[in-house]
């Protein structure tokens, strides 16, 4: 298990992570979500006493990092793949990390199989493409077979082949049991990952939810309607105490009733219906209403008005067909560099 307790750490006059505590558990895939600047990568350095907090603790099976006799059997972390030394093959460089915490050199052959390395095993990393050299960051956390892997940003750089593998070894490794910590601010790939999240924003906690709960919590699900009937499917809907909204698509959207009694009530009442289709947000749009008064940096498209905010800073002007998410939001996934240098 991993523990944080009233973790915080500033830099200057700027506070990246502000009082944190939560438990990433066994068992399960853990997604660790927030906005750019939200102090996501500084938490995940200050467990591996990369960063040191300026107040709190991080635990580790119980113990600082630093207390851990040959760490890499406890815990396997990828943060960064381009900290391997380019001069050395991957073979090498896995080899000195299998020395430092006495891992037997057999399994620096098993972890470059198991990436899918072992063809070039013997040429220099430097030269690896982005989704090579994700592949040998990957091997090097798994090099321990710990009970604990922390990933950051792992499909970076990945084919659809290669995100599908490392989706499921996650998924393989939580059912052995073991404590799997993600991030990414691919939220379609965490969505099909990740079984309970943690939401950070602007340092401070948001949610500690199973993924089904932070989506119901955190979004409008509705049935939509469409019908050449439209007015009559109204009347019908209005008689029987069901309030029907018409957005600018000109369909109508019900809350708070199941798309059964929707079309057992047409049906009664020999209505055609074009659609009936039952809608629920997905995690983007869940996430995107959760941390909109976290964001720290608004992009907008060149020569684009500038969507009017709402008081509680969520832009006015909202997709017809995604009613959580912000039009002028920025697409997750372009990276943090940015951010990092505000103190992430």
């Amino acid at each position: 298990m991993i523990e944080l307790e009233g973790l915080t750490k500033r830099f200057g006059t700027k506070t990246a992570v502000d009082h944190l505590s939560f438990q990433v558990r066994p068992g399960v895939v853990t997604g660790f979500l927030g906005p750019n600047g939200a102090g996501k990568s500084t938490t995940m350095r200050m467990m591996l006493d990369l960063d040191n907090p300026t107040s709190g603790t991080v635990r580790i099976d119980g113990k600082h990092y630093r207390d851990l006799p040959e760490p890499l059997k406890y815990i396997g972390a990828l943060l960064d793949a381009k900290a391997m030394n380019g001069g050395r093959s991957a073979y090498n460089n896995l080899l000195c990390l299998a020395q430092s915490n006495r891992i037997p050199k057999s399994r620096v052959a098993e972890v470059l199989d198991l990436v899918g390395l072992t063809p070039v095993a013997k040429k220099k990393s430097k030269g690896f493409s982005l989704g090579m050299g994700q592949r040998l960051g990957i091997a090097s956390a798994l090099l321990g077979d710990p009970e604990i892997l922390m990933f950051d940003e792992p499909v970076n750089g990945l084919d659809p082949e290669g995100i599908l593998w490392i989706r499921n070894v996650m998924k393989a490794l939580a059912a052995e049991g073991r404590t799997i910590f993600v991030s990414s601010h691919l939220m379609s790939e965490m969505a099909l990952t990740a079984d309970h999240l943690i939401v950070i924003g602007q340092g401070r906690l948001l949610a500690d939810l199973s993924m089904a709960d932070f989506i119901q919590q955190n979004s409008r699900s509705y049935v939509r309607l469409r019908s050449p009937q439209q007015e009559r499917l109204k009347d019908v809907l209005h008689e029987a105490g069901i309030d029907a909204g018409v957005p600018a698509t000109g369909t109508l959207e019900i809350d708070g009733v199941g798309p059964e009694r929707l079309g057992e009530l047409a049906a009664q009442h020999r209505i055609v219906l074009h659609e009936l289709s039952p809608q629920r947000a997905s995690l983007e749009e869940a996430f995107m209403r959760m941390t909109a008064d976290s964001v720290e940096y608004h992009a907008h498209a060149p020569g684009a008005p500038r969507a009017p905010v709402g008081p509680a800073g969520v832009p006015v002007a909202m997709a017809a067909d995604h009613p959580a998410r912000p039009a002028d939001v920025p697409a997750w996934g372009a990276g943090d560099g940015a951010a990092r240098k505000g103190g992430e």
